[in-house]
């Protein structure tokens, strides 16, 4: 089969959660480009949107067609080249309208995984637990006719073991998306040692009409992206573990909170990340890892201790932050969490404390939304990182701390053969997690 004939029958599992849901939308998307090509007229593409929640399906057809529609808007020009030989459709609300519906038709969706039995590509989305994927890809595998091809989202689940597990010889392949999928440009491509040349051609060839980056990860647990987030986050945890000397918990928290956001300049601070992402499902990417790396202990009490207590981040089905280790109104953090407490301790009580403790902030600091991406980035952040270096109050102090740790975890994955190169660590740092910058061989010199 050919490139647009894979794509003629799609099956994504786990459609209608926040990952599959943009996953879903770029496949059909791709699909409709194919479909509209002169070769492919009148041949029929399928996308089976799979998932257990008939209200979550619901919101995805919604989802789909809004964002479709937009899609169309913006397409008009080429929409009406497409459409030039039908003559019943005139105006662009025509065009649009009718291009819509062809995209939509594409679409069937359910919650029976036996949709998938008829798919040549199988797109998976669904929780990161090893068993779980192995038992549906199993069943799937032993139900296709199609020798299926299967793209997984999985974020730290080695590739190989995937195959191994439910016996697919090569048909699988890691196909990372990050959050959202439909606005991010980066994705991690994990091969097995078994993984199909011909997959992992098809695979680049669709991450490439999608207009993604890709950057190559070797099959090691976590890979680059929670290699370094993981390790990261575990040394914020634990460095708010240590603060609690001269802070509260919550104060700690918000220290390190406020230090790896506005000192290092990053979108969020390291707690903010781990509720944007999930305590659960940061829990369960370090349990995935843990096995894998016995000389290093990826696990956390306090992480542990937040989901015992059912404290779990993420996000609501409309896409507003759940409490974590933060509470948020309109997304933006207002209380921290105390588990001695079990309850919320408004910011506006603590900053003071913090701010005194942390001492001066750098006198060139700005934030991240004003050098992501200013034209003389390079000057504001040498600068910067220069000034932060002579600092000696206990902010600039645990800033550097923090910084030479972010470095050495990404020598790290280069030195474990994770990571090709330390430049595929600063991209996947700088495209998936947008930092403005990244900690290989940057602007703080992080020797002895």
């Amino acid at each position: 089969m050919n490139y647009s004939q894979k794509l003629q029958k799609v099956a994504v599992l786990g459609a209608a959660g926040k990952m599959g849901s943009g996953i879903t939308l770029l496949t059909i998307l791709e699909m409709a480009n194919q479909m509209m090509k002169p070769e492919n007229s009148g041949k029929p593409f399928i996308l089976y949107a799979i998932d257990v929640s008939d209200e979550g399906l619901t919101g995805l057809q919604k989802y789909l067609r809004s964002q479709v529609l937009k899609v169309a808007e913006k397409r008009t020009v080429w929409l009406r080249k497409v459409y030039e030989n039908r003559k019943d459709l005139i105006e662009n609300e025509e065009i649009i309208h009718y291009y819509v519906n062809e995209v939509m038709n594409i679409l069937r969706t359910g919650k029976s995984m036996e949709a998938a039995y008829e798919a040549y590509l199988v797109f998976e989305a669904i929780s990161e637990n090893i068993d779980l994927k192995t038992k549906i890809f199993s069943a799937i595998n032993q139900n296709n006719p199609n020798q299926a091809w299967f793209f997984s989202n999985t974020s730290s689940i080695p590739i190989g073991e995937l195959d191994q597990s439910a016996q697919l010889n090569g048909r699988i392949i890691g196909f990372h998306f990050y959050n959202p999928p439909a606005v991010q440009k980066l994705v991690e491509l994990i091969s097995s040692d078994k993984t199909k040349p011909e997959l992992k051609d098809f695979s680049m060839e669709y991450a490439k009409n999608l207009g993604k980056k890709v950057i190559p990860s070797n099959d090691v647990a976590g890979f680059i992206g929670n290699g370094h987030f993981m390790r990261d986050a575990l040394f914020g945890m634990h460095l708010a573990e240590r603060l609690t000397k001269d802070l509260s918990l919550p104060e700690a928290i918000l220290a390190v909170n406020k230090i790896s956001q506005e000192y290092l300049i990053r979108p969020m601070g390291i707690f903010q990340l781990m509720d944007y992402v999930g305590i659960d499902v940061c829990q369960l990417i370090m349990k995935v890892m843990y096995p894998h790396f016995p000389g290093e202990k990826i696990q956390s009490s306090l992480l542990d201790l937040m989901n015992e207590q059912g404290i779990r981040g993420g996000q609501n089905s409309d896409g507003s932050q759940k409490d974590g280790f933060l509470k948020y109104e309109k997304n933006q953090p207002v209380a921290l969490y105390d588990p001695k407490l079990k309850n919320y301790i408004p910011a506006e009580t603590i900053i003071e404390k913090v701010t005194s403790y942390l001492g001066d902030t750098p006198a060139d600091l700005k934030p991240w939304k004003a050098i992501v991406n200013a034209t003389d980035k390079d000057k504001i952040l040498t600068e910067f990182f220069s000034g932060l270096n002579s600092m000696k109050t206990a902010g600039g102090q645990l800033a550097i701390e923090y910084f030479k740790n972010s470095a050495a975890i990404a020598k790290q994955l280069v030195s474990g053969k994770v990571a090709l190169s330390e430049n595929d660590v600063n991209s996947v740092l700088m495209n998936g997690f947008y930092h403005a910058y990244g900690p290989v061989n940057s602007y703080l010199k992080t020797e002895k």
